[in-house]
Parts: structure tokens; sequence; C-alpha cells
């Protein structure tokens, strides 16, 4: 091997001077939570290294540092974003954690309630932040409640809160086994975990748990994740995945053949109906009313 070449595969441990500075700060999250960098591996000039070992010491003459990330995230060559990785410690609620577990492509360790007593810490709503189920979407929410009713609501959470702690301990005073003691914990209680997980990974994370459709609450935690951290960790990398995957708008075969009739002059109506034709047993197109609030964006 040349020296060159050589020293793409032998380099000294990338450091990140701004990285460096947020290392193990606590960046609070909700009422009580938080999100801290516990340590990393890697920078964009990881990412970059990786991607010339792949191409080959030629690509450097070609391209510039920004420009070759801004390619490599634009045409979903994933595996040089994998050679970056961060470990996190964060303090969450258990029913936001229940959404978090499910990205199975990280590793975690969580706080043990069978070998420690359970934080005591739970999360509480302000009385106007009590959201309404969304009538449209099964599984989100759409406005808020009158904060008369959010009064209401917030005493007999915190009433409950109270109860189910008082209760916890004393089982634990009684001599009960801590893995018994918990069952009756509400899900607002707090948690930690450590959680480790490649860059291409967390990518994959936060474009669905920033999006706007998101929970209110486990969002919260992602913008952090990528706001705070990670626009210092890898900041030409955050900025190509805030460009062409978070604020993208992607378009299917039909979304394409549609977009073009549009801007032909076309019906909008009739378009739709032609290419998004409604289920004979909803009485609705999902894929039509995307594509027309897709639309509605763009003609903005």
């Amino acid at each position: 091997m040349t020296k060159e070449v050589l020293q793409l595969y032998y380099t000294k441990r990338s450091t990140v001077a701004e990285a460096e500075e947020i290392l193990g700060e606590q960046f609070k999250v909700l009422d009580d939570g938080f999100v801290r960098l516990v340590d990393y591996m890697g920078s964009d000039q990881s990412i970059i290294q990786a991607a010339r070992v792949s191409y080959g010491t030629r690509t450097k003459k070609v391209h510039e540092d920004r420009g070759l990330i801004r390619y490599l995230m634009r045409h979903r060559h994933t595996t040089p974003f994998e050679m970056v990785e961060l470990k996190f410690h964060v303090r969450v609620p258990m029913d936001c954690w229940r959404q978090w577990i499910r990205h199975r492509t990280a590793n975690v360790n969580e706080y043990s309630t069978r070998y420690s007593e359970a934080i005591d810490s739970a999360q509480k709503t302000p009385p106007n932040q009590w959201r309404k189920q969304s009538i449209v979407n099964k599984q989100g929410s759409l406005g808020f409640l009158d904060e008369s009713i959010g009064k209401e609501l917030s005493l007999k959470e915190e009433q409950l809160q109270k109860l189910s702690r008082e209760i916890y301990e004393e089982r634990i005073k009684a001599g009960v086994a801590r893995e018994q003691a918990r069952k009756d914990l509400p899900l607002s209680t707090y948690t930690e975990s450590y959680w480790k997980i490649d860059l291409h990974n967390l990518f994959h994370f936060l474009s669905l748990r920033m999006d706007s459709h998101a929970q209110h609450e486990i969002r919260a935690y992602a913008t952090t994740i990528g706001e705070d951290i990670l626009s210092k960790v890898v900041p030409i990398a955050y900025g190509s995945f805030k460009d062409y995957r978070l604020d993208s708008t992607p378009l299917s075969g039909p979304e394409q053949l549609a977009l073009n009739r549009l801007i032909k002059g076309e019906d909008v109506q009739k378009v739709t109906e032609e290419l998004f034709p409604i289920h004979p047993e909803s009485k609705t197109s999902r894929e039509r009313t995307e594509f027309l609030a897709k639309w509605k964006e763009l003609s903005k």
C-alpha cells in the first residue's frame, strides 16, 4: 500500500471541538427528562474517510468534503454514516420509552427497577397541555382541551401519581420484592437508559421521531438530539440529513405523474380521481389525501 492509502486506514481518533464542549452536558427535555451525550466515535471526517476508502483516493480530487457528504446522503449511500457512533444517557417517561425502544438498531442498557428502587419522578401535564384525540388519525392528537377541564385533569394526575408512589414505597418497606412492588407504577414514571447507535440508524430514528406527526413527547427528545447534539458532532452530515430527509418531500411514481400533469395545467380533481381512486370499502383514498397535502405544500 502507498503511504497515502495507509493514511486513509490509520488515522488519529477524530474529535470535534464543539462536541467535546457538550460532552456530558444535560439537555433538559419535558419537565424532568434529559438527554446527554456520553461519548462519540467519529465525525464528519470519519464519514469522508470511509467513503474515500470505498471509492478510492481519486474521489478526493473530485469532491470537496461537504459535497461528498451531501452526495452520499442524497443518493442513500448509507454505509459511511455507520462509521460514526454516539452513546447517550437519557431520562424519559416509560410510555415515551416504549416508542423509543421499538427502534431495535441500537445497544441499550436500561435502569433496572428489579435491582434498584424506581426513580421518584413522573412526568406531569400542565393544564393547557391536555391534547384532544384526532378523529382522522387514530394514533394521533389534534388541538387541546379547554384549560378549565385541564386543571381538573392535572389535579387528578397529581393525586394518582402521589398515591401510586406511596403504595409503591409501602410495599418496599414491607419487604415486597422490587420486581413485584413496581407493578402499579404509572407509565409517566421516568426511567433512564444508556443508548448507543450508529449515525445511519440514528438518522432513521430522527426522520420518524422529529416528524410533525410524531407524538409530542418523543419529538421533544428527538429534536434535542438533533438540534443540540448532532449539529455539534456532525454538522455537515446533520445539515444534509435535514435537507434531503427531514425537510424533503418524497414523491411516489403516481405522485410524480400527477405532479407533471398538474404543472401542465390539468384539473386537480380529475387527475387525483384517475390516479388515486377511492377504496370501495373505506370510501376514501389515503394516497389521494397525502398527495393533495404535498401538492398544497409545494404550491405555496
